[in-house]
Protein backbone atom coordinates (compact mmCIF):
# COMPACT_ATOMS: atom_id res chain seq x y z
CA UNK A 1 0.00 0.00 0.00
CA UNK A 2 1.53 3.12 -1.00
CA UNK A 3 0.11 5.64 1.78
CA UNK A 4 1.11 8.78 -0.62
CA UNK A 5 -1.01 7.94 -3.25
CA UNK A 6 -4.43 8.56 -1.87
CA UNK A 7 -7.55 9.56 -4.54
CA UNK A 8 -8.12 12.19 -6.44
CA UNK A 9 -11.19 13.17 -8.37
CA UNK A 10 -9.38 11.96 -11.37
CA UNK A 11 -8.90 8.45 -10.46
CA UNK A 12 -13.25 8.08 -9.87
CA UNK A 13 -12.99 9.53 -13.25
CA UNK A 14 -13.98 6.76 -15.21
CA UNK A 15 -16.85 5.92 -12.60
CA UNK A 16 -18.97 9.02 -13.61
CA UNK A 17 -21.87 7.66 -16.62
CA UNK A 18 -22.25 4.71 -14.30
CA UNK A 19 -22.92 7.07 -10.97
CA UNK A 20 -25.27 9.06 -12.81
CA UNK A 21 -26.95 6.20 -13.82
CA UNK A 22 -27.23 5.04 -10.45
CA UNK A 23 -28.03 8.53 -9.17
CA UNK A 24 -30.92 8.86 -11.82
CA UNK A 25 -32.47 5.44 -11.70
CA UNK A 26 -32.64 5.97 -7.71
CA UNK A 27 -34.82 9.53 -8.50
CA UNK A 28 -36.69 7.71 -10.99
CA UNK A 29 -37.60 4.98 -8.06
CA UNK A 30 -38.07 7.12 -4.64
CA UNK A 31 -39.15 5.24 -1.47
CA UNK A 32 -40.46 7.38 1.45
CA UNK A 33 -38.89 6.75 5.20
CA UNK A 34 -39.19 3.11 6.36
CA UNK A 35 -40.33 2.01 3.14
CA UNK A 36 -36.73 1.83 1.44
CA UNK A 37 -37.23 -1.71 0.58
CA UNK A 38 -35.77 -1.73 -2.93
CA UNK A 39 -33.32 0.76 -2.33
CA UNK A 40 -32.15 -1.58 0.37
CA UNK A 41 -31.76 -4.18 -1.99
CA UNK A 42 -30.30 -2.06 -4.88
CA UNK A 43 -27.91 -0.78 -2.10
CA UNK A 44 -27.23 -4.32 -1.37
CA UNK A 45 -26.65 -6.04 -5.02
CA UNK A 46 -23.94 -3.44 -5.50
CA UNK A 47 -21.73 -3.79 -2.50
CA UNK A 48 -22.05 -8.02 -2.78
CA UNK A 49 -20.83 -7.37 -5.88
CA UNK A 50 -17.81 -5.14 -4.78
CA UNK A 51 -16.98 -7.86 -2.21
CA UNK A 52 -18.13 -5.98 0.66
CA UNK A 53 -19.71 -8.18 3.95
CA UNK A 54 -23.45 -6.84 4.01
CA UNK A 55 -25.70 -6.86 6.47
CA UNK A 56 -29.57 -6.01 5.99
CA UNK A 57 -31.98 -4.62 7.66
CA UNK A 58 -30.43 -2.44 10.29
CA UNK A 59 -32.70 -0.29 11.71
CA UNK A 60 -35.57 -1.42 9.40
CA UNK A 61 -34.35 -0.90 6.18
CA UNK A 62 -30.74 -0.15 6.80
CA UNK A 63 -27.67 -1.75 4.90
CA UNK A 64 -23.96 -1.99 6.45
CA UNK A 65 -21.40 -2.88 3.78
CA UNK A 66 -18.42 -3.95 5.68
CA UNK A 67 -14.53 -4.28 4.08
CA UNK A 68 -11.70 -4.94 6.37
CA UNK A 69 -7.89 -4.85 4.70
CA UNK A 70 -4.56 -5.38 6.06
CA UNK A 71 -3.64 -5.51 9.49
CA UNK A 72 -5.08 -2.08 10.49
CA UNK A 73 -6.60 -1.57 14.04
CA UNK A 74 -8.61 1.80 13.16
CA UNK A 75 -12.30 1.78 11.80
CA UNK A 76 -14.35 4.34 9.87
CA UNK A 77 -17.66 5.04 9.18
CA UNK A 78 -19.15 6.54 6.80
CA UNK A 79 -23.16 7.42 6.39
CA UNK A 80 -25.46 8.22 3.39
CA UNK A 81 -29.20 8.55 3.65
CA UNK A 82 -31.63 6.86 1.82
CA UNK A 83 -35.05 8.29 1.89
CA UNK A 84 -37.28 10.62 -0.16
CA UNK A 85 -40.02 13.18 0.82
CA UNK A 86 -44.13 13.01 -0.53
CA UNK A 87 -43.75 15.60 -2.20
CA UNK A 88 -45.04 16.00 -6.36
CA UNK A 89 -41.84 16.69 -8.57
CA UNK A 90 -41.66 19.52 -10.72
CA UNK A 91 -38.65 18.89 -12.70
CA UNK A 92 -39.58 17.95 -15.82
CA UNK A 93 -36.28 16.03 -15.96
CA UNK A 94 -35.96 13.12 -18.10
CA UNK A 95 -35.84 10.40 -15.11
CA UNK A 96 -37.94 12.36 -13.10
CA UNK A 97 -39.96 10.23 -10.36
CA UNK A 98 -42.25 7.71 -11.14
CA UNK A 99 -44.15 7.19 -8.16
CA UNK A 100 -46.48 9.96 -7.82
CA UNK A 101 -46.42 12.08 -4.64
CA UNK A 102 -43.04 10.69 -3.91
CA UNK A 103 -39.70 12.29 -4.94
CA UNK A 104 -36.13 12.52 -3.71
CA UNK A 105 -36.14 16.35 -3.25
CA UNK A 106 -33.43 16.37 -0.72
CA UNK A 107 -30.80 14.58 -2.39
CA UNK A 108 -30.50 11.79 -0.75
CA UNK A 109 -30.49 9.64 -3.84
CA UNK A 110 -27.24 11.41 -4.73
CA UNK A 111 -25.75 10.78 -1.08
CA UNK A 112 -26.38 7.10 -1.72
CA UNK A 113 -24.71 7.38 -5.33
CA UNK A 114 -21.42 9.13 -4.37
CA UNK A 115 -21.20 6.48 -1.51
CA UNK A 116 -21.74 3.18 -3.82
CA UNK A 117 -18.69 5.14 -5.56
CA UNK A 118 -16.89 5.51 -2.50
CA UNK A 119 -17.15 1.66 -2.08
CA UNK A 120 -16.80 1.16 -5.90
CA UNK A 121 -13.10 2.72 -5.56
CA UNK A 122 -12.43 1.75 -2.09
CA UNK A 123 -12.98 -2.03 -3.36
CA UNK A 124 -10.76 -1.87 -6.06
CA UNK A 125 -7.74 0.42 -5.09
CA UNK A 126 -7.10 -1.62 -1.69
CA UNK A 127 -5.67 1.23 -0.71
CA UNK A 128 -6.57 0.83 3.05
CA UNK A 129 -6.03 -1.25 6.10
CA UNK A 130 -8.39 -1.53 8.41
CA UNK A 131 -12.08 -1.83 8.65
CA UNK A 132 -14.72 0.45 6.83
CA UNK A 133 -18.24 0.07 7.40
CA UNK A 134 -20.31 1.79 4.83
CA UNK A 135 -23.74 3.29 6.35
CA UNK A 136 -27.17 3.32 4.43
CA UNK A 137 -29.57 4.63 6.84
CA UNK A 138 -32.79 4.56 6.35
CA UNK A 139 -35.75 7.20 7.35
CA UNK A 140 -33.87 10.47 7.92
CA UNK A 141 -36.74 12.72 6.89
CA UNK A 142 -39.20 11.14 8.77
CA UNK A 143 -38.44 13.63 12.05
CA UNK A 144 -38.56 11.36 15.19
CA UNK A 145 -37.91 7.60 16.31
CA UNK A 146 -35.62 8.21 12.85
CA UNK A 147 -33.28 5.47 11.08
CA UNK A 148 -30.32 7.07 12.96
CA UNK A 149 -32.04 6.54 16.51
CA UNK A 150 -33.45 2.78 15.01
CA UNK A 151 -29.70 1.82 13.84
CA UNK A 152 -28.14 2.87 17.71
CA UNK A 153 -30.91 1.43 19.58
CA UNK A 154 -30.14 -1.92 17.41
CA UNK A 155 -26.84 -2.25 18.43
CA UNK A 156 -25.03 -0.50 15.43
CA UNK A 157 -21.74 0.47 16.89
CA UNK A 158 -21.51 -2.29 19.07
CA UNK A 159 -21.70 -4.26 15.59
CA UNK A 160 -20.13 -1.91 13.83
CA UNK A 161 -17.32 -0.77 15.82
CA UNK A 162 -15.96 2.84 14.38
CA UNK A 163 -13.53 4.98 16.02
CA UNK A 164 -15.23 8.01 14.13
CA UNK A 165 -18.03 8.79 11.83
CA UNK A 166 -18.45 10.84 8.59
CA UNK A 167 -21.51 12.02 6.47
CA UNK A 168 -22.37 15.09 4.15
CA UNK A 169 -25.11 17.20 2.51
CA UNK A 170 -25.64 18.33 -0.32
CA UNK A 171 -25.72 22.45 -0.28
CA UNK A 172 -27.78 24.27 -3.07
CA UNK A 173 -25.92 27.67 -3.65
CA UNK A 174 -22.46 26.57 -3.19
CA UNK A 175 -20.78 25.31 -6.35
CA UNK A 176 -20.54 22.08 -7.09
CA UNK A 177 -17.12 21.62 -6.02
CA UNK A 178 -16.76 23.38 -2.78
CA UNK A 179 -17.05 21.30 0.15
CA UNK A 180 -18.35 22.97 3.62
CA UNK A 181 -17.42 22.76 7.13
CA UNK A 182 -17.83 24.00 11.06
CA UNK A 183 -16.80 22.35 14.04
CA UNK A 184 -19.46 22.33 16.90
CA UNK A 185 -22.62 23.15 16.66
CA UNK A 186 -23.64 22.98 13.16
CA UNK A 187 -27.69 22.15 12.75
CA UNK A 188 -30.11 23.22 14.66
CA UNK A 189 -31.96 21.06 16.87
CA UNK A 190 -35.44 20.95 15.65
CA UNK A 191 -38.90 20.16 17.94
CA UNK A 192 -42.63 19.85 16.74
CA UNK A 193 -44.96 21.60 19.01
CA UNK A 194 -48.94 21.16 18.26
CA UNK A 195 -51.37 22.73 20.34
CA UNK A 196 -55.10 22.24 20.23
CA UNK A 197 -57.06 25.17 21.70
CA UNK A 198 -60.65 24.02 23.59
CA UNK A 199 -63.31 27.06 23.54
CA UNK A 200 -66.85 26.86 23.33
CA UNK A 201 -68.82 27.04 20.13
CA UNK A 202 -71.67 28.58 18.96
CA UNK A 203 -73.30 30.65 16.44
CA UNK A 204 -71.33 33.46 15.07
CA UNK A 205 -74.11 36.32 15.84
CA UNK A 206 -73.55 35.59 19.40
CA UNK A 207 -70.13 35.67 19.77
CA UNK A 208 -70.49 36.64 23.46
CA UNK A 209 -72.22 33.37 24.13
CA UNK A 210 -68.85 30.94 23.02
CA UNK A 211 -64.94 31.14 23.72
CA UNK A 212 -64.14 31.76 19.96
CA UNK A 213 -60.75 29.89 19.77
CA UNK A 214 -59.98 31.51 16.50
CA UNK A 215 -59.64 34.59 18.22
CA UNK A 216 -57.50 32.87 21.07
CA UNK A 217 -55.19 31.09 18.27
CA UNK A 218 -55.08 34.36 15.82
CA UNK A 219 -53.55 36.04 19.42
CA UNK A 220 -51.22 33.41 20.61
CA UNK A 221 -49.91 32.91 17.48
CA UNK A 222 -48.45 37.25 17.60
CA UNK A 223 -48.32 36.10 21.49
CA UNK A 224 -45.55 33.42 20.15
CA UNK A 225 -43.47 35.67 17.82
CA UNK A 226 -42.13 37.28 21.63
CA UNK A 227 -40.91 33.47 22.93
CA UNK A 228 -37.41 33.97 20.55
CA UNK A 229 -37.14 38.34 20.70
CA UNK A 230 -38.20 38.55 24.48
CA UNK A 231 -36.31 35.44 25.86
CA UNK A 232 -33.54 34.36 24.24
CA UNK A 233 -29.94 35.94 24.47
CA UNK A 234 -29.74 37.89 21.09
CA UNK A 235 -26.06 36.35 20.55
CA UNK A 236 -28.17 32.72 20.64
CA UNK A 237 -29.74 31.60 17.66
CA UNK A 238 -33.35 30.10 17.70
CA UNK A 239 -36.14 29.84 15.59
CA UNK A 240 -39.94 29.63 16.07
CA UNK A 241 -42.39 28.95 13.46
CA UNK A 242 -46.16 28.43 12.89
CA UNK A 243 -46.55 26.31 10.04
CA UNK A 244 -50.24 25.72 10.85
CA UNK A 245 -53.53 27.33 12.08
CA UNK A 246 -56.90 25.24 11.30
CA UNK A 247 -60.34 25.99 12.68
CA UNK A 248 -63.92 26.18 11.28
CA UNK A 249 -65.55 25.08 8.73
CA UNK A 250 -68.00 27.29 7.63
CA UNK A 251 -68.36 31.14 7.81
CA UNK A 252 -71.44 31.44 10.44
CA UNK A 253 -70.41 29.02 12.75
CA UNK A 254 -67.83 29.68 15.75
CA UNK A 255 -66.24 26.41 16.26
CA UNK A 256 -65.17 24.37 19.83
CA UNK A 257 -61.52 23.72 18.62
CA UNK A 258 -58.55 25.19 16.99
CA UNK A 259 -55.14 23.87 15.77
CA UNK A 260 -51.77 25.61 15.72
CA UNK A 261 -48.74 23.27 14.11
CA UNK A 262 -45.10 24.97 14.47
CA UNK A 263 -41.89 24.11 14.41
CA UNK A 264 -39.02 24.71 17.11
CA UNK A 265 -35.07 24.95 16.71
CA UNK A 266 -32.06 26.20 18.47
CA UNK A 267 -28.63 25.32 18.33
CA UNK A 268 -27.90 24.70 22.46
CA UNK A 269 -29.51 22.19 24.96
CA UNK A 270 -30.35 25.29 27.36
CA UNK A 271 -32.28 27.26 24.82
CA UNK A 272 -34.15 24.46 23.49
CA UNK A 273 -35.70 24.01 27.31
CA UNK A 274 -36.06 27.71 27.75
CA UNK A 275 -37.90 27.36 24.15
CA UNK A 276 -40.21 24.23 25.43
CA UNK A 277 -41.09 26.46 28.75
CA UNK A 278 -41.65 29.74 27.64
CA UNK A 279 -44.42 28.07 24.73
CA UNK A 280 -46.06 26.34 26.88
CA UNK A 281 -46.15 28.49 29.65
CA UNK A 282 -47.74 31.30 27.41
CA UNK A 283 -49.63 28.67 24.86
CA UNK A 284 -51.37 27.61 28.60
CA UNK A 285 -51.92 31.00 30.21
CA UNK A 286 -52.61 32.92 27.12
CA UNK A 287 -55.53 31.10 26.57
CA UNK A 288 -56.85 31.08 30.08
CA UNK A 289 -57.04 34.68 29.92
CA UNK A 290 -59.44 34.13 27.37
CA UNK A 291 -61.50 31.53 28.76
CA UNK A 292 -60.08 28.59 26.55
CA UNK A 293 -57.96 25.43 27.58
CA UNK A 294 -54.67 25.13 25.66
CA UNK A 295 -53.73 21.05 25.25
CA UNK A 296 -49.91 21.06 24.26
CA UNK A 297 -47.99 17.99 22.56
CA UNK A 298 -44.51 18.57 22.46
CA UNK A 299 -42.55 16.60 20.76
CA UNK A 300 -39.14 16.38 20.74
CA UNK A 301 -37.36 16.34 17.44
CA UNK A 302 -33.52 16.16 16.18
CA UNK A 303 -31.11 17.09 18.43
CA UNK A 304 -28.25 19.74 18.27
CA UNK A 305 -25.67 18.33 15.85
CA UNK A 306 -22.40 18.93 17.02
CA UNK A 307 -19.25 18.34 14.62
CA UNK A 308 -16.09 17.29 16.86
CA UNK A 309 -13.26 19.57 16.66
CA UNK A 310 -10.54 16.80 15.95
CA UNK A 311 -12.58 14.99 13.44
CA UNK A 312 -13.88 18.32 12.02
CA UNK A 313 -9.91 19.26 11.32
CA UNK A 314 -9.13 15.95 9.52
CA UNK A 315 -12.01 16.39 7.42
CA UNK A 316 -11.31 19.63 6.45
CA UNK A 317 -7.82 18.68 5.96
CA UNK A 318 -8.64 16.07 3.07
CA UNK A 319 -10.82 18.54 1.41
CA UNK A 320 -7.87 21.06 1.21
CA UNK A 321 -5.88 18.28 -0.37
CA UNK A 322 -8.67 17.25 -2.67
CA UNK A 323 -9.95 20.22 -3.76
CA UNK A 324 -8.01 23.03 -3.07
CA UNK A 325 -8.34 25.90 -0.19
CA UNK A 326 -9.96 27.87 -2.54
CA UNK A 327 -12.95 25.89 -2.80
CA UNK A 328 -13.32 24.85 0.81
CA UNK A 329 -14.77 26.70 3.26
CA UNK A 330 -14.12 26.63 6.79
CA UNK A 331 -16.45 28.05 9.68
CA UNK A 332 -19.90 28.56 7.85
CA UNK A 333 -22.02 29.95 9.25
CA UNK A 334 -24.82 27.60 11.74
CA UNK A 335 -27.71 25.81 9.50
CA UNK A 336 -31.31 25.93 11.10
CA UNK A 337 -32.18 22.94 9.61
CA UNK A 338 -31.81 19.63 11.57
CA UNK A 339 -30.34 15.97 10.62
CA UNK A 340 -30.41 12.76 12.61
CA UNK A 341 -26.70 12.65 11.74
CA UNK A 342 -27.02 14.07 15.43
CA UNK A 343 -27.88 10.69 16.91
CA UNK A 344 -24.63 9.28 15.38
CA UNK A 345 -22.27 12.21 17.03
CA UNK A 346 -23.56 11.86 20.41
CA UNK A 347 -22.55 8.53 20.42
CA UNK A 348 -18.86 8.38 18.10
CA UNK A 349 -16.59 11.58 17.25
CA UNK A 350 -16.87 12.64 14.01
CA UNK A 351 -18.09 15.60 11.61
CA UNK A 352 -21.26 16.05 9.41
CA UNK A 353 -20.50 18.49 6.03
CA UNK A 354 -21.16 20.10 3.42
CA UNK A 355 -21.23 19.69 -0.38
CA UNK A 356 -22.20 22.61 -3.35
CA UNK A 357 -25.08 21.51 -5.37
CA UNK A 358 -24.70 24.73 -7.78
CA UNK A 359 -27.77 26.80 -8.35
CA UNK A 360 -30.30 24.51 -7.59
CA UNK A 361 -33.54 24.69 -5.86
CA UNK A 362 -33.84 25.24 -2.57
CA UNK A 363 -34.43 21.41 -0.47
CA UNK A 364 -37.42 20.01 -0.04
CA UNK A 365 -39.00 22.20 -3.14
CA UNK A 366 -40.54 19.98 -5.91
CA UNK A 367 -38.07 21.68 -8.80
CA UNK A 368 -34.76 20.94 -6.66
CA UNK A 369 -32.81 18.31 -8.26
CA UNK A 370 -29.22 16.85 -7.45
CA UNK A 371 -26.50 17.90 -9.25
CA UNK A 372 -24.64 14.99 -11.03
CA UNK A 373 -21.43 16.85 -11.03
CA UNK A 374 -20.88 16.12 -7.53
CA UNK A 375 -20.98 12.70 -7.63
CA UNK A 376 -17.35 11.95 -8.62
CA UNK A 377 -16.23 14.59 -6.24
CA UNK A 378 -18.36 12.66 -3.15
CA UNK A 379 -16.86 9.63 -4.59
CA UNK A 380 -12.94 10.84 -4.56
CA UNK A 381 -14.06 12.88 -0.89
CA UNK A 382 -15.16 9.75 0.79
CA UNK A 383 -12.06 7.42 -0.74
CA UNK A 384 -9.67 9.92 0.52
CA UNK A 385 -11.21 10.37 3.81
CA UNK A 386 -11.02 6.42 4.07
CA UNK A 387 -7.68 6.27 2.88
CA UNK A 388 -5.87 8.75 5.14
CA UNK A 389 -7.89 7.76 8.41
CA UNK A 390 -6.67 4.09 7.85
CA UNK A 391 -3.21 4.36 7.58
CA UNK A 392 -1.27 1.89 9.24
CA UNK A 393 1.11 4.91 10.27
CA UNK A 394 -1.41 7.39 11.75
CA UNK A 395 -1.55 8.11 15.09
Amino acid sequence: MNNKNFCTVADVADLEAGLREIRQHLHQHPELSNEEAKTADFVSKELSQLGYHVTMGVGGHGVVGTMKRGTGSRSIGIRADMDALPINEETGAAYASQTAGVMHACGHDGHTTMLLGAAKQLARSKNFSGTVHLIFQPAEEIGFNSGAQRMLEEGLFERFPCDAVYGLHNHPGYPADKMMFRAGPFMAACDTVNITIRGKGGHAARPHMTVDPILVASSLVVALQTVVSRNIDPNETAVVTIGSLHAGHASNVIPETARIEMSVRSFDAGVRKILEERIRSLAELHSAGYGAVAEIEYVPGYPVLVNHAQETAFALEVAKELLGEENVVDNLPPISGSEDFAYFLQNKPGCFLRLGNGNSAVLHNPAYDFNDDSLTIGAAYWTRLVERYLTENLD
